[in-house]
């Protein structure tokens, strides 16, 4: 188990929680609670996150009664950052939101600090994900070393009260809202819940007209694609077969966090800072 873990014993040491906006960071935040002195709180903020990430972020600052500090890329915002790149959208292949707008912030507040980087990645999960690789910062573990798994997550936050983001209704993971990891019944999640930041991930998708190079957020096809009806029944009844054969496999029913939160069915290979 994690020890409490005294500053004076460490020098100059710090240690810095990195928050998503997330289940699991926000677990792992409640969890070391009181076991950590001086430990920091920190929010890398894009600028593009849904207001139900910043809701339930306020909701863990009051619970943890230290505040969390929001940091962000104080030269460039994404647009800025897209335009420089000629509307070259990010990708998985080519994560240059998360280097400039997560890694980056991230590693300027840090300094040349030796840094204990505290990461809800779960007993339970088979990812590295991507996050900073300076020396100095040294990442940690608790529920890995703790054996801390995704039922013991949901406890967690059940017991203290902060409960699940609301965004979890229809969406699985924290990030952008218009994040190129969301699966495509999360696209239909975002034009029901949020059309207006649909309609404004749909400006950001080009065509170019004499090469029919195509920028959009997923290689197949475009969110003005996507949103058409007879699209969405489809990726309704895929996503439905999906959740099926996880059933079927786990011989149980699944309940409603399961139905929002089947990290099984996710890519494991998205970017740990954004997505815990």
């Amino acid at each position: 188990m994690v020890e409490k873990i005294m500053s004076g014993e460490n020098g100059n040491v710090r240690h810095v929680l990195s928050l998503s906006g997330g289940k699991d960071s926000a677990a792992l935040a409640i969890y070391l609670k009181g076991k950590i002195e001086n430990i920091e709180y920190v929010f890398c903020d894009t600028g593009k996150e849904l207001d139900e990430t910043y809701e339930y972020l306020e909701k863990l600052e009051a619970y943890l009664g230290k505040p969390i500090t929001y940091l962000r890329n104080e030269e460039r915002g994404f647009d800025e950052l897209l335009l420089a790149r000629g509307g070259f959208l990010p990708s998985p292949q080519v994560r240059w939101c998360t280097e400039q707008l997560k890694i980056k912030p991230f590693e300027k507040y840090i300094g040349d600090s030796t840094c204990y980087n505290y990461i809800g990645l779960r007993a339970d999960e088979n990812r590295k994900g991507y996050i900073s690789t300076k020396p100095n910062i040294i990442p940690k573990y608790p529920f890995i070393e703790d054996g801390i798994r995704k039922d013991d997550v949901i406890r967690i936050l059940e017991e203290s009260g902060i409960g699940l983001p609301r965004y979890y209704e229809w969406r699985s993971r924290s990030g952008c809202y218009f994040c190129f990891f969301q699966q495509r019944i999360q696209w239909v999640g975002l034009l029901e819940n949020h059309p207006d930041l649909f309609q404004q991930a749909m400006k950001y998708e080009k065509i170019d007209p004499e090469t029919g190079e195509r920028y959009t957020w997923n290689a197949r096809e475009s969110l003005a694609e996507l949103m058409q009806p007879e699209r969405i029944e489809q990726i309704r009844r895929e996503h439905q077969r999906q959740l099926e054969i996880k059933q079927k496999r786990n011989k149980q029913n699944l309940t409603l966090t399961q139905l929002f939160n089947f990290d099984d069915l996710e890519n494991d290979d998205q970017c740990l800072i954004c997505h815990l």
